[in-house]
Order: structure tokens, then sequence, then C-alpha cells
């Protein structure tokens, strides 16, 4: 023990000096009552504690830093697993829908992802997943379970591309759902627009319209859209009837394809009728 306390005072005794002193000088500080002691005594703590709360107050601020830094990035990955989930619920409400849809429809469907759209004032298209590897062919109407989407028009191995219903090039033969008046519509860079539709007609605001079993490109009865108001009333023999859409372009994501192509299923049976005469 006398060793241990020789290397100590050894080793340290400029240390255990200072600290010795350092302590008595406290103590007659604080036991002596002599006013100017007592202004020396009070400066001494008052300096003390500005200083620690200087360092206290820095300590705290990068401390408050580091824990801000934290919360920041607690907060960034707490937004981005709302947003996962609330993207998972909103694809699989959809998803549901889809299922109801092809459970309710007994045609041939092919399942398939919008990976692109392209809408400008008179040419929408979508890009699909699927092509001609999942039976796709062009002609093949494009649904979900809000109603008709557009027309494939061109199919590669792996994905199709497909005309809405917000496209120039695409005419379609519709029918009235309450009338049962078929009219032509076409997309006119504003609206859909079903043309030339005598004021004769019975055609009312809030209408269904749904394709027409007449159409050479969709026979089937798909909805369509609402009747949304009429044009050129005033003026001409004709109606314009506007017609707003079921389903909404931008914010689609999954669709069906029909797995039929109405048209060559009329030539096949028209060519099956004239062969049956021959015979």
């Amino acid at each position: 023990m006398i060793r241990f306390f020789a290397r100590l005072w050894s080793g340290f005794k400029e240390y255990i000096v200072l600290v010795v002193l350092v302590i008595l000088s406290i103590t007659a500080l604080s036991l002596n009552q002599k006013p100017e002691v007592k202004n020396v005594r009070a400066v001494a703590f008052g300096t003390f504690a500005v200083v620690t709360s200087v360092v206290s107050d820095l300590i705290d601020i990068t401390k408050i830093k580091g824990e801000n830094e934290e919360l920041r990035l607690v907060n960034a990955e707490l937004m981005l697993q709302v947003n996962r989930l609330r993207e998972y619920g909103i694809q699989n409400e959809e998803l549901k829908n889809l299922l109801k849809l092809k459970d309710s429809l007994n045609y041939p469907l092919i399942p398939a992802s919008i990976v692109s759209k392209s809408f400008s004032k008179v040419q929408g298209t979508i890009t699909l997943n699927a092509g001609a590897k999942n039976g796709i062919k062009p002609g093949m109407p494009v649904i979900n379970d809000q109603g008709l989407i557009g027309i494939v028009y061109n199919a590669s191995e792996d994905f199709s591309i497909a005309r809405t219903l917000r496209n120039f090039d695409l005419k379609l033969t519709v029918k009235d759902e309450r009338s049962r008046i078929d009219g032509v519509m076409k997309w006119n860079g504003e609206h859909l627009v079903i043309i030339n539709v005598p004021k004769t007609y019975d055609v009312e605001p809030g209408d269904r319209i749904i394709t027409s079993d007449l159409s050479s490109v969709v026979s089937i009865p798909l909805p369509v859209g609402v009747v949304i108001g009429l044009s050129n009333i005033k003026t001409g023999i004709f109606n314009e009837v506007n017609v707003k859409p079921f389903v909404d372009f931008v914010r689609v994501e999954n669709v069906f394809i029909i797995g039929i192509v109405e048209s060559k299923q009329k030539n096949n049976l028209e060519l099956n009728f004239y062969n049956r005469n021959e015979k």
C-alpha cells in the first residue's frame, strides 16, 4: 500500500498539490467574511456559473441538432412507409374491383398493367405490359371495372399499344341504354361526342352510354359514359351529344383485355354461312 501511494505521489505530485491548493483556496474563500473577499467570491462563483451555463447550452444545442436530424430521418422514413401503404391500398381496391369484374363476365380476360401513357389533345394512347405471347391481338377491347378504356391497335411479343377513347382516330358505334338510340362517338379534342344525332332523337343528360351491338369493333355491351349535355341545339337539324367517360384515364393502372376480336368473328360467321349455302 505504501509503495502504491509512493508511486502515485511520484507520478502525479504536481496535480495532487494543485488540487489540494485549489481546495484550500476555495475553503479559505468560503470561510473568510471580509467584504473584499466576499466580492471576489461572488465574482468567481458568478463567472463559474456563467461559464457553466454557456457550456451547458452549447452541449444542449449540439444534442438538439442531433435529435432533430434523427427526427427528420424518422419522419422521412415514416412518410415513405405511409405513401407505400396508401399506394398498396389503392392498388388493392382496384385489383379487387377487377376480380369482381372478371367473375361477372363470361369472356376471356387477359390481365395487364399500364406501363406508360401518352395524352395529347387529340392522341391518347396507353402501353400495356402484355403482348402477342399473351394472346393479345389488334382490335381487342381494353377495360377495367369502370368501363371501356380503348382498343388495342398494335401488339409486339411482350407489349401492346391501345388507343383510348380520348384518341381522335378511334370512332365507336354506341347506344343510349335508356332510349336504345345508336350513334357514332368520337373524341373532338376536348370531349367525347356522339355526332349527327337528329334533334328528334330521345337523348337526355344523365343517360348511360354503352357500346352498340351494331359496332364492328366492340359489339358486346360495355359501359362507356354518361350524357352531360347537348350542343348545336339552336342551329341545324343535328345535335352533338357530350359524353363524360366512366373511366378516369389519368388514374387507371390495371386493366383487362377482352380476348375477342369482333370484326374477325363476324367475318368468319359470314364466311361459314356462305360456305353452307354453296354446298
